[in-house]
């Protein structure tokens, strides 16, 4: 069960992808051991909330001591009866500061998101409108792109088809409108209700930053949900 503070916002591929487990390791671990479930969408996608990315990364840190995934998550089991988990610091920087574009309508909404993705030891670029969000990314490769896909009366599904089909890049979706499905359908490694809690935001970022370093990716595709 989710949470106000907790929602579900990942995809499947994009926890694959910041864990280094394959989602069909994840889906068998959820048929099999019913711990970690994810949230459904309407359109039938995986969604995972904060909290569920860290119970998988609490049983990758258990199976990598040797134990199997049974035991694992016999282990998970007894730790939540206890109490919350706390949660794992990530930070796969490697030294390089991470660079992340602000595709937004809005622009106290974008100086505010900048502000605060800056605090976070993020460089950060910010697009007014789809013509520029598209220039600085062919130009600058950016890590994430956090994009309205509201921006330029609705550019948004376009431009995040675009972004999310590359390797290096990948993008939260963020939007007034109930969208989620849609977005992460398109490939979105995580969708946002606007308006975004700049905390939940650099939150967001740091996950999908943490295991799956701009200089250390690993081609896996995010569509795979």
């Amino acid at each position: 069960m989710t949470t106000e503070h907790d929602p579900p916002i990942y995809s499947i591929g994009a926890v694959a992808r910041m864990l280094d487990i394959p989602a069909s390791t994840l889906r068998a671990w959820e048929e099999r051991y019913s711990l970690v479930t994810p949230s459904r969408s309407e359109g039938s996608q995986r969604l995972y909330s904060r909290s569920q990315v860290d119970h998988l990364r609490f049983l990758k840190a258990q199976m990598d001591t040797g134990i199997s995934a049974a035991d694992a998550h016999r282990l998970l089991s007894q730790q939540l009866r206890a109490g919350p988990l706390q949660e794992a610091p990530a930070d796969g920087s490697n030294g390089r500061r991470p660079l992340i574009l602000i595709a937004e309508r809005d622009a106290y909404a974008a100086e505010l998101a900048e502000y605060f993705l800056r605090t976070e030891r993020c460089d950060v670029v910010v697009a007014l409108d789809a013509v520029q969000a598209k220039r600085y990314f062919e130009e600058r490769s950016p890590d994430i792109v956090v994009l309205d896909l509201l921006i330029s009366g609705g550019a948004g599904f376009r431009l995040l088809k675009e972004f999310a089909g590359t390797e290096t890049t990948q993008v939260i979706a963020v939007s007034v409108l109930e969208s989620g499905d849609e977005a992460i359908a398109a490939g979105a490694a995580a969708f946002l209700a606007k308006p975004v809690k700049p905390l939940t935001l650099a939150s967001t970022v740091r996950d999908l930053l943490g295991a799956s370093p701009p200089s250390d990716r690993v081609s896996r595709s995010l569509a795979d949900r």
